[in-house]
């Protein structure tokens, strides 16, 4: 067994045992689904390369506003992340990245890294979308309250409404 298969049984046994659904890819990637609360789930994959074990979610979109103010979150928000960061793809989409050396590839380095995933792309998903979409928010509030539809999914943005 080379090392590359050791790696691979290790992130297929350690997904198993963490109990997380996750689909292969080829022989060497996983795309992990890691479930959460205001993101209802994130997609994460885990890529093993030649020289390192590739680690990316997508977090959101381009923000259609306070760029600005989206990216200092972001990038203060860089220096408290273990393993990872936030990084903009070619349209200006956010995601996490990050990679470690296959020698560096352990279960407890496996939960770490996909632990702070989670906390990341869970806990900073409202903020962002209060920063970089507050405007389209407050049409969708306003479009739901004049036709009677439910408001239980933007609960967390009625900080963004006025006398909500």
């Amino acid at each position: 067994m080379t090392d590359t298969d050791q790696i691979v049984s290790l992130i297929e046994k350690t997904l198993d045992e963490r109990e997380l659904d996750y689909q292969r890819h080829g022989d060497q990637a996983f795309l992990v689904t890691l479930p959460g609360t205001a993101r209802l789930q994130t997609p994460t994959w885990l890529i093993l390369g030649e020289h390192s074990l590739r680690v990316g979610a997508f977090v959101c979109r381009r923000p259609d506003e306070n760029h600005a103010e989206v990216y200092h979150f972001l990038l203060t928000r860089n220096t408290r992340l273990y393993g990872v960061h936030y990084a903009l793809d070619k349209v200006g989409d956010i995601h996490l990245v990050g990679r470690i050396a296959p020698e560096a590839v352990t279960a407890d380095e496996l939960d770490r890294l996909l632990g702070q995933v989670l906390e990341a792309a869970d806990g900073d998903f409202n903020t962002l979308l209060k920063l970089g979409f507050a405007d389209s928010i407050r049409k969708e509030w306003a479009w739901r309250t004049d036709r009677g539809e439910s408001l239980a999914n933007l609960q967390a943005f009625k900080s963004l409404i006025g006398d909500a």
